[in-house]
């Protein structure tokens, strides 16, 4: 969608900017776009889950048997114009999952996988929930770490990284030392 008055770009249906991650910008065979989250609970309503209808305009889009909404093409130009890359987001049953990976040349650091439930299955329960407590919309599921210490050390920059960090603490133990030793030599001779 067009930007208006310097206003980021927004998805028209739920009216969230657009964004790399939940809120992805997918463009529909009629060329208008909205945020992937929006087009997954449209997929996960629709009784033809093949064919979605555009909110705007009501022109189908076919999906290919098995293709999720998050395979259709990503607006590229709108993410151009917020100076950000696309993350790649699948759609598994009801949820959509992110796992994203920060790039660092220092730390080796896991990735992170974040999921967004988008509901319950249909024909579950249609009334409302027992627990009226708050359910956060999405929250970051850290991924379980595998590496051991042999592969760690296989990567360059961790092996400079912890280099560097025992050269460190030789050296403030050296220097603390040498200072109570002089301390102790001065004193004790005086």
């Amino acid at each position: 969608m067009a930007e208006q008055q310097g206003r980021e770009p927004e998805c028209p249906v739920c009216w969230n900017p657009f964004n790399n991650t939940f809120h992805t910008p997918k463009v529909l065979d009629c060329c208008h776009s909205f945020c992937v989250e929006c087009l997954a609970h449209l997929s996960l309503v629709t009784p033809a889950r093949r064919r979605l209808l555009c909110p705007l305009c009501r022109q189908p889009t076919v999906l290919a048997s098995g293709q999720p909404v998050t395979d259709l093409p990503t607006d590229t130009a709108v993410l151009t114009l917020l100076r950000l890359e696309p993350h790649h987001v699948i759609l598994e049953g009801h949820q959509l999952c992110l796992k994203d990976q920060p790039k660092s040349r220092y730390f080796l650091r896991q990735p992170r996988v974040y999921t967004l439930d988008l509901g319950p299955e249909p024909g579950g329960q249609t009334g409302p929930p027992q627990d009226a407590g708050p359910s956060p919309r999405s929250l970051p599921v850290p991924v379980p770490s595998h590496y051991s210490l042999r592969e760690c050390f296989r990567n360059p920059q961790f092996r400079i990284f912890a280099y560097l960090m025992a050269v460190i603490l030789s050296v403030t133990l050296l220097l603390i030392f040498s200072v109570f030793w002089t301390k102790q030599f001065l004193w004790g001779v005086g």
